[in-house]
């Protein structure tokens, strides 16, 4: 069993590399030719995108645990050093990746309408975009909804005083729920639209987000890791909750705005909470294999690129006659894994060792 303290020492939690494999594979297959065949087998596999979410659950309780950890050794945030290390890790390739997309739909196929909507991506704007999105671009509206997350975020945390914090969060997601149910319309609240942009919270997810960073200040505090803890450190706790949310997947209706949505991102953290309160929980072993824990280390490379492998293979797999579901499904995959990995190491790492060497880091 973990102890408060030993949590709060935890500067790396073994199972959250597993956790983005199971993230990246769901979005793999979401995005696999073809795969719609498959999603009239059963509902479960239509639910790929939620790979997103659990991402976006993951991505609030490890930057607002950094932010919680800092302010406790420190007595403040520094958001210089918070925004030179995020930039480093997420913009370099980020901007490479829009520019060669941009280059091929604009340049390459002459698709010249496009050029106004390209700066939006730069700018973290692609979930606002009504337009078409620009080949390979359509991930980055999740991309988008992080960064706006990163800007405001840990500005609030420096500024709210320690006990709105939890009240504030609660509110937040309340509204994100409410919007998503379309309640808003009904007191004559609606989405502004400026040119190629539409700006509105009806459809967006930024509860999961706001949810892991919920999950973050509650185990924060001993108070609230004492009361959670002990509830989710058994060894099969995270086998049973992910068995649950399998089940509510398969159960749920295929509209899953407001309510079903909360239900799936509550278990989310309930499966988050049981893979970082033991260490060695009931999927570490399977969790810290070595490929596995290495493909969720290079997730964000392999989300990035794996339209532009699909945009290879598809093709190719056509040409050949090998347009095997499964084969694609596996081609792309592998691709999309080998491209991401040559990034890391040649291009993202060198802008990652720019960070402060004694930076604290929590992953």
């Amino acid at each position: 069993m973990m102890s408060h303290s030993t949590y709060l020492n935890t500067r790396h939690f073994g199972s959250l590399d597993g956790l983005r494999f199971l993230c990246i594979a769901a979005v793999l297959w979401h995005h696999a030719p073809g795969a719609r065949a498959y999603h009239q087998l059963d509902i479960l596999l239509v639910r790929g995108h939620l790979g997103v979410d659990f991402f976006f659950v993951l991505s609030g309780f490890l930057i607002t645990t950094l932010l919680l950890r800092e302010d406790a050794a420190k007595g403040t945030i520094s958001l210089r050093g918070f925004y030179w290390r995020r930039s480093l890790r997420i913009l370099p390739v980020y901007f490479l990746v829009i520019t060669l997309a941009g280059f091929n739909d604009i340049v390459l196929n002459g698709e010249t309408e496009k050029a106004a909507i390209l700066p939006y991506y730069y700018l973290f704007m692609a979930n606002f975009i009504i337009p078409e999105h620009i080949g390979f671009l359509h991930p980055t509206w999740s991309l988008a909804m992080e960064e706006q997350y990163y800007l405001i975020w840990p500005l609030l945390l420096l500024l709210l005083p320690r006990r709105a914090i939890v009240p504030v969060l609660l509110g937040l997601i309340a509204v994100n729920v409410i919007a998503a149910m379309g309640l808003f319309s009904y007191i004559g609240i609606t989405a502004v639209t400026v040119g190629d942009l539409r700006f509105s919270i009806g459809g967006a997810t930024y509860a999961p987000i706001l949810m892991g960073s919920l999950v973050a200040v509650i185990l924060q505090s001993r108070r609230g890791f004492d009361a959670i803890a002990p509830l989710l450190q058994h060894k099969a706790a995270p086998w049973l909750c992910l068995a649950f949310l399998i089940f509510i997947l398969s159960s749920l209706p295929k509209v899953l705005e407001g309510l079903p949505n909360l239900l799936i991102h509550t278990v989310m953290c309930l499966i988050l909470i049981t893979l970082v309160v033991r260490e060695d929980n009931g999927l570490a072993g399977l969790m810290k294999l070595r490929l596995i824990a290495r493909i969720g280390q290079i997730s964000y490379g392999i989300y990035l690129y794996h339209l532009f492998a699909r945009g290879v293979v598809v093709p190719v797999s056509m040409a050949t006659g090998l347009d095997n579901f499964w084969l694609v499904l596996v081609a792309y995959s592998v691709l999309s894994i080998i491209v991401a990995e040559l990034s890391f190491r040649f291009f993202e790492s060198r802008f990652l060792a720019l960070r402060h060497k004694k930076a604290e880091t929590v992953s």
